[in-house]
């Protein structure tokens, strides 16, 4: 079964086509993104303005032309926080159906950690016991807990790595003071979050990031993938402290040529590696490990697991 996921985050519009069915990992077809960074076309009122809107329907439009022409069994079309927490959401979603076709199922936060959660438990295996995700969109940050394929504790945070850019980091490259003031602030809601949130789980056995942003940290501060398995290299707190100020005194536009570090990256990374430490030093990590697979896997994932369950109710 050939399955297409289109997904409309803060950042980018990314397509993702894969080849699955029942018992087996899905093998991808094609992948293919349009960078908006949306984040930078939401007014004063909260709504998103016109220009935005037009790249969306562009992107989005791209999107479904591709599925045509590549031909899926199914298509998922999701859309995360940047229009869930618009002002004018609902008008930007009927403007997308009416212009592109496309139906977009907006996800929760929950709904995001949820699915992101399924994604990383099937990746690693049950060996790796009680997990705890960290997963940094261009809007919000999700945090999730648990030792199932769903956890039992998630919470969504405003606290993307482009919301974080845009409210706090507007300077490029940004004063200290700047920094600072993002860190205090991500310090409080994190730790909000561990205490009412997370404080009767038990220490996890794993704590895992999932995300673009946390992947290309994971280059720039772990190196490359190892060569025979092809996992991602870890991320350790200590490497995150001694990058920070590097990344702080360059401009947006050098950062993107740093290792692991693309060119639609390079103004929010510093975002992102600010709020990945804290997170870290919040919940007393030391070492994460970096999953391949996140919403769109667990997207993915769940689709054949509801092909099962309906097809064992027919029987």
């Amino acid at each position: 079964m050939r399955l297409g996921v289109i997904d409309v985050g803060s950042n980018t519009v990314h397509l993702l086509i894969v080849d699955a069915h029942p018992g087996a990992s899905p093998v991808p077809h094609h992948s293919e993104r349009s960078v908006l960074r949306l984040m930078r076309f939401i007014d004063d009122d909260g709504a998103i303005t016109d220009e935005g809107q037009r790249m969306l329907v562009e992107a989005i439009g791209g999107a479904a032309r591709t599925v045509a022409d590549i031909g899926v069994d199914d298509v998922m079309a999701t859309a995360t926080s940047a229009i869930r927490e618009a002002a004018n959401g609902e008008e930007v979603l009927a403007r997308i159906t009416r212009e592109t076709g496309v139906e977009l199922q907006v996800l929760s936060g929950d709904d995001e950690a949820r699915l992101t959660m399924l994604a990383v438990r099937r990746w690693f295996g049950w060996s790796a016991g009680e997990i705890l995700l960290f997963d940094i969109g261009g809007g919000s940050f999700e945090i999730a807990q648990g030792a199932d394929e769903y956890p039992d504790a998630q919470v969504s945070l405003p606290l993307g790595a482009g919301r974080a850019t845009i409210n706090f980091l507007r300077d490029d490259p940004p004063p200290r003071e700047s920094v600072s003031r993002l860190r205090a602030h991500a310090r409080a809601v994190f730790t909000e979050a561990r205490e009412t949130i997370f404080a009767d789980r038990p220490t996890p056995t794993r704590v895992v990031g999932t995300s673009k942003t946390i992947r290309s940290l994971g280059r720039l501060v772990g190196g490359p993938a190892d060569p025979v398995t092809g996992a991602p290299a870890p991320i350790h707190y200590s490497g995150l402290k001694e990058w920070e100020p590097t990344m702080r005194d360059m401009p947006s536009d050098v950062r993107q040529y740093l290792p692991g570090i693309t060119p639609e990256r390079g103004y929010q990374i510093l975002a992102g590696a600010v709020l990945l430490r804290t997170a870290m030093k919040v919940f007393d990590v030391s070492t994460l490990t970096v999953s391949p697979w996140a919403l769109r896997e667990g997207l993915v994932l769940r689709y054949i697991d509801r092909l099962v369950t309906d097809g064992a109710a027919d029987n």
